[in-house]
């Protein structure tokens, strides 16, 4: 086919229906978008970006793959570059999760018919799993990857039928109990905002890479408390205890993923 997909792109192109009507934003030069259309997965294809360099280099990658009749380069901004109805799929990849919500938040109608997003962002993970459920989406998958020393964090979410069903399926998603070491009768109840930031699905299957990102969270909380520690202002305090209440909470998560896999 002559695309190689990196590791995480490879990922999320996996997670794409058959036969999606698709949409990539932020596209770079539209590897994925190429990719999907060469190997016959999508039916059409738009390949956004905000930037006229990336636009350009996209809309080479689509003539030298002769894929103009499916792939349509575009620039402009987030979702702008749709059309209400024109894609039942969308991924937004490769930038934080502040500017993912602000994207999808400015999307208004262009939003129309889309059943299925998936995202990867980068940090503030928490904002996009919450935007998600306030709009009607519903998690059914995520998952950890490290590519380049980096862990990535990729997200898909589907359209329920109705806000009865959406707010019940994630009623029960975010409704996480998990057990504690032998002796301890009660499990722990993840807050939801902590599950928010770890990801429902992901806190559930646990794993060695979801340990690592975690612990290595927990450690650079453990600086920043250090330094709260040095002052002596009572705002700073009061601060320091909410940070060390949280990391605490953190720890204690680990644990009891720990004690359920022995």
């Amino acid at each position: 086919m002559g695309i190689r997909l990196s590791a995480r792109l490879a990922a999320l192109a996996d997670w794409v229906p058959e036969g999606a009507r698709f949409a990539d934003i932020g596209t770079d030069h539209a590897l994925l978008p190429v990719y999907l259309a060469a190997s016959g997965k999508i039916a059409y294809a738009v390949a956004g970006d905000v930037h006229a360099g990336p636009a350009e280099a996209a809309r080479r990658q689509v003539a030298d793959a002769r894929l103009e009749e499916i792939v349509s380069v575009r620039q402009g901004d987030g979702l702008s570059v749709l059309s209400p109805g024109e894609a039942d799929t969308v991924c937004i990849a490769g930038m934080g999760g502040s500017l993912i919500v602000r994207i999808l938040e400015s999307a208004g109608d262009r939003l129309e018919g889309v059943r299925t997003l998936i995202l990867s962002p980068h940090v503030a993970e928490d904002q996009v799993r919450r935007w998600l459920r306030e709009h009607g989406y519903v998690l059914d998958a995520e998952r950890l990857l490290e590519e380049g020393g980096e862990i990535y964090t990729l997200l898909r979410a589907v359209k329920a039928p109705d806000e009865k069903e959406a707010a019940e399926r994630n009623g029960e998603l975010y409704d996480i109990q998990l057990p504690r070491g032998k002796g301890q009768d009660e499990g722990l109840k993840l807050p939801e905002p902590l599950a928010y930031e770890m990801g429902p699905l992901l806190v559930r299957e646990g794993g060695e890479l979801f340990r690592r990102k975690w612990t290595e969270e927990i450690g650079k909380r453990e600086q920043i408390l250090a330094r709260l520690r040095l002052s002596d202002s009572p705002e700073t305090a009061e601060k320091a205890r909410e940070w060390e209440a949280k990391t605490e909470l953190l720890r204690e998560v680990l644990a009891c993923l720990h004690a359920e896999k022995r």
